[in-house]
């Protein structure tokens, strides 16, 4: 007996398939089926994912989609070949497009043509009348099928007997079907769960909107033998073979119109990298570079992907003539035609670029091209994307949003019937780091008892949901260009976002197929830089000629690099964190490629694979650097012969074990997949071989192999390095020429990086710059750079004020530059500012040079009509009443409210008296090494690597500067409410001091938060 499942609901049907795709994949192997076919509600979200699991099982899966019309039929669409399924997938986007995000709207018009090349089933319901089964026969002919679903009803035999009649009387035939929504029946119950949370209401009361029972599962085929006459399974395999479209058909076509008339793009390609070529390097470019041109074009046009390199050119072109600054990064920088072309700014003359990283003949899919843009900007380049290939040719790659513990345990809670105290009690104690093991641990700290049954229930089904697709949202900048309508190659849907449409599928299911995807990223500190810019060249007193950008930064500048190894790098890129922070002064960066190194090897893939430590000895100690082979000394030389990047994890392949170019990528794709699922196996032993063939030892193998394993964790490529490396440079260089300008630049662009406002402006003061207060006479929308004695200060702007409006802060700026404000009311009338601006203005203290101190700013604003006037009853005889301003310790808590930050005692400067014998972070730099110490600070940052074997790094700041502490695992385990509940932390421990770097080693954590009272103290948190 042969059976095919005709209709199948995956998880990607959104809270209501109760399995993946891949498990009903490996069920339906299992039992037998002739066939499988995806029918996700109006989507093909789920079907790549099905489609690699199926080819890897060799079982044949059939595409399709259910849909209910507004005319209540319910139908189930198959497709037959490639244009069926293009049609399928223009139908979805069809229905889509006209409702929000997550909805769609069909109707029998939309079908009434036929779907050509689309088979249909009609899920007859016992409203279905014989004129509905007619009116589909008249569209679909010889196409259309009536779905015989039983479910072990009490009313199936009869159920059966009048479909029968209802076929008889149309002669449309009927074929058996399961409407499976599980690959097994044990996941009856977790189906309630999801149908619960579906429906916003508990499990107990879903009554009859629940499944009757576990039968809508993928079941055996003698089951299924008993249940259905042999002649309606027997259509099923029939119908499955009439079915003869694969995913695998899906060619990408690229888009051509920007070649011009006369060129073909192989020309136009050639032709404007050897433009670039010689803007780069002139008439006489290095013989290396030439080479390497040359060589990549030839396999760029063997592997015909000239127009892809053509749209991201263009792209880039266009951000370039709109000022908005980019850069490629990632293993575009492994191109020297990406250099020429201006995508990426790593010059292959100045590192070792591996080409096939980036595109290789063995491998014959699109490379992959990441260009980063200003944050602030590059919704322009999205819409110049929209606008040149048009709505219907262009989308987003789609993210899947997936269940988290915490996000599964919240909604698990609410359909098992928790109140939302308890709910709310569980999700406060669990930790970014927690696991499976700790769930009842975190119960018992909620104050619950884990041996409960409904309890029990919640951890099941939290673990069960967790990975389980919640819903589709938008990449961060993936997009997918067609020729034609990419509604024939993946269905189209709104997105949340404004003008924004996203397709289904996300870069996992995209470079399954192998398909185009240009990445148009979002990059802060980009922003910053151009910010930083601006600053400075709108500086009225900067000197002549001075104007700053990209061109002026000085290369190879030694000040800058002293600023880098004293780890005093709050703000700049990638070498912020505290990771790096204690880095820096190990390695002691003193050239380019030095920090391209600092960036990489702060990674967990250099440190899981036990290469720092190794690489530091070896910088210190040149004379003890040693080599396999001469071989491998080319490969290694440039990190003292220690492997940092992946690209040098791929040449040891090729070089000691004879890879070819291809299967080194291949391990490279292993390496980053082999956590997820496994892999690394075969490679194994070719490496093995491969290395003892060729005279290297088995401990040197086994060292290289565990290098490979570290980089699964997170390996860096050099090229990603060394565009990451560049914008370090950049941003530091900056900071330690143009302090005042670099902070600015920083504040307004925020949020990014590591860091707050509030801490942004600490550090800038510690560097012996002014920083005056947001005040309405003087500040703009933005901060920016004053004069003082000639020199440059930095003034807040108005953006920091919590609650202001960007409008109103900006007419304050216009109307003050036609004349000076001379009251509050002169403000708030002129400015057209409602009472709630000028509160905002009043608590953040920038009325004082109009009203006083901020208790009387406060206080003349009560008398203010909503538009900007006095009221009535005080013109003309105002009342005065005598208020005292602000104690030092409410006025900074009031500047923490309303700015995040503030200019006058730092809290801990207030605390002071009660802390005497507590030592500041200024202090500690003077304790010799082993010194037990005390310490307070407020946190500003906690961060557990998965590489740390479960130590937590935890930053705390005083009124003198930053103090790092190490808390080890068994601390954490003891003491982790003090660790994740306190603001204001004190800290008992031993002082450390290695290299330059100095940490406290806490033993104990006391949570003092009491003594700051209600001043909020924002910490970052981080994996």
């Amino acid at each position: 007996m042969q059976y095919a499942e005709l209709h199948c609901i995956t998880s990607f049907s959104f809270l209501r398939g109760a399995s993946q795709p891949d498990e009903l994949v490996e069920r339906a192997k299992a039992l037998g089926y002739a066939a499988l076919a995806i029918t996700d509600e109006c989507t093909l979200a789920g079907t790549v994912r099905a489609h690699v699991a199926a080819r890897e099982a060799k079982l044949p899966l059939i595409i399709g989609s259910e849909f209910r019309l507004t005319e209540g039929d319910h139908v189930v669409l198959l497709a037959v070949n490639r244009n069926g399924y293009g049609n399928l997938g223009e139908l979805i986007t069809l229905g889509r497009s006209r409702a929000p995000k997550g909805e769609y709207l069909l109707s029998r018009t939309d079908l009434a043509d036929g779907i050509e090349d689309c088979l249909l089933l009609l899920v007859p319901s016992v409203l279905t009348t014989i004129a509905d089964i007619r009116w589909w026969q008249e569209r679909f002919k010889e196409r259309c099928w009536i779905a015989v679903e039983l479910s072990r009803g009490p009313d199936d035999a009869a159920w059966l007997t009048r479909l029968r009649e209802y076929s008889r009387l149309t002669n449309v035939p009927l074929v058996a079907a399961g409407g499976a929504e599980m690959h097994a029946r044990a996941r009856k119950p977790l189906h309630d769960v999801i149908s619960a949370i579906r429906l916003n209401t508990t499990v107990a009361e879903l009554g009859r909107r629940a499944l009757p029972n576990g039968e809508q599962h993928l079941r055996s085929l003698d089951r299924l033998a008993h249940l259905y006459p042999s002649r309606l399974l027997a259509e099923s395999a029939h119908i499955a073979s009439l079915c003869h479209f694969s995913m695998d058909e899906l060619g990408y076509e690229y888009p051509e119109e920007l070649v011009p008339p006369g060129e073909t793009p192989v020309t136009h390609l050639r032709k404007l990298t050897e433009q670039g070529l010689r803007q780069r390097y002139g008439e006489a470019p290095p013989a290396k570079v030439q080479a390497l041109v040359d060589r990549e074009l030839a396999l760029i046009q063997d592997l015909r992907y000239e127009a892809f390199f053509l749209t991201v050119e263009d792209i880039v072109r266009e951000a370039r003539r709109l000022g908005i600054l980019c850069q490629g990064r990632g293993s575009a920088a492994n191109s020297a035609v990406c250099y020429c072309l201006g995508v990426t700014e790593v010059d292959p003359n100045l590192t070792e670029v591996l080409f096939e990283r980036f595109l290789s003949r063995e491998r014959n899919e699109p490379p992959d091209i990441d260009v980063d843009f200003e944050h602030e900007r590059r919704e322009e380049i999205i819409q110049y994307i929209y606008r040149k290939y048009g709505r219907d040719r262009t989308a987003l790659a789609a993210t899947v949003i997936s269940y988290r513990r915490r996000s599964a345990l919240r909604d698990v809670g609410k359909a098992l019937g928790l109140s939302l105290d308890q709910i709310s009690r569980v999700t406060q104690t669990l930790a970014w780091w927690d696991r499976k093991q700790d769930m009842a641990v975190r119960l018992v700290e909620a104050g619950l008892d884990p041996a409960n049954i409904r309890l029990r229930q919640l951890m099941h089904f939290t673990e069960l949901l967790r990975g389980f697709p919640r819903h589709l949202s938008q990449h961060v900048g993936g997009f997918v260009i067609a020729r034609g309508k990419l509604a024939r190659m993946v269905p189209i849907q709104n997105a949340a976002m404004k003008d924004r449409s996203v397709i289904e599928w996300d870069k996992d299911d995209l470079e399954a197929l192998g398909l185009l995807k240009v990445d148009v990223l979002a990059l802060g500190m980009l922003t910053a830089l151009r910010r930083t810019f601006e600053a400075w060249n709108n500086y009225p007193d900067r000197p002549p000629g001075s104007d700053l950008s990209m061109a002026s930064i000085m290369k190879e500048d030694p000040a800058t690099y002293d600023m880098i190894c004293a780890a005093d790098t709050v703000g700049v890129f990638q070498i912020e964190s505290r990771a790096q922070m204690s880095m820096l002064p190990r390695l002691r960066p003193r050239k380019f490629y030095d920090l391209v190194i600092e960036v990489a090897i702060v990674r967990p893939g250099p440190i899981q694979g036990g290469m720092v430590h190794p690489y530091l000895k070896r910088r210190k100690y040149p004379n003890s650097v040693t080599y396999p082979s001469d071989a491998l000394r080319e490969v290694l030389e440039r990190t003292l012969g220690v492997s940092v990047f992946q690209e040098q994890v791929m040449k040891i392949a090729e070089v000691a074990a004879g890879f070819t170019p291809g299967e080194a990528d291949q391990l490279r794709r292993a390496m980053a997949a082999w956590k997820r699922k496994g892999g690394l196996g075969p490679f194994r032993e070719k490496l093995r071989t491969g290395m003892l063939e060729r005279g290297y030892k088995e401990e040197y193998f086994e060292q290289i192999f565990k290098q490979i394993e570290g980089f699964g964790e997170y390996g860096f490529p050099e090229s990603h390095a060394a565009s990451f490396a560049l914008l370090a440079y950049f941003s530091a260089w900056l900071k330690r020429h143009y302090p005042a300008a670099f902070t600015c630049g920083l504040l307004n662009s925020l949020p990014m990086g590591f860091y707050s406002a509030s801490q942004l402006v600490q550090d800038l003061k510690r560097h012996g710059v002014e920083v005056l207060p947001v005040d309405v006479l003087f500040s703009d929308y933005e901060s920016k750079l004053e004069s003082r004695a000639a020199t440059p200060v930095l003034r807040l702007g108005m953006h920091l004020v919590k609650g202001l409006s960007e409008a109103a802060a900006r007419s304050i700026t216009a109307t003050r530059h036609q004349a000076s404000f001379s009251s509050v009311e002169d403000l708030a009338h002129r400015a057209m500012l409602s009472t709630a601006d000028i509160n905002h203005l009043a608590s953040a203290d920038a009325l004082h040079n109009l009203s006083g101190h901020r208790r009387a700013a406060k206080w003349e604003t009560l008398g203010l009509h909503a538009s900007g006037t006095l009221l009535p009853l005080l013109e003309g005889d105002r009342i005065a009443v005598p208020l005292q301003p602000l104690a030092e310790g409410p006025g900074v808590r009031a500047d923490y409210d309303s700015t995040g930050l503030s200019l006058r005692k730092h809290p801990l400067a207030l605390l002071r008296p009660k802390l005497r014998r507590h030592v500041t972070a200024a202090e500690l730099a003077n304790i010799r090494h082993g010194t037990r110490v005390r310490t307070t600070g407020m946190v500003t940052g906690r961060q557990r690597p998965g590489t740390a074997s479960g130590v937590v790094f935890v930053t705390l700041e005083d009124e003198t500067g930053n103090i790092n502490v190490i808390v080890w695992s068994t601390l954490v385990a003891s003491q982790r409410r003090q660790l994740l509940g306190a603001k204001l932390m004190t800290v008992h421990g031993k002082l450390e001091r290695k290299d330059g770097v100095t940490h406290v080693i806490a033993d104990r954590m006391v949570d003092v938060s009491h003594l700051l009272g209600p001043l909020e103290v924002p910490s970052r948190d981080f994996h």
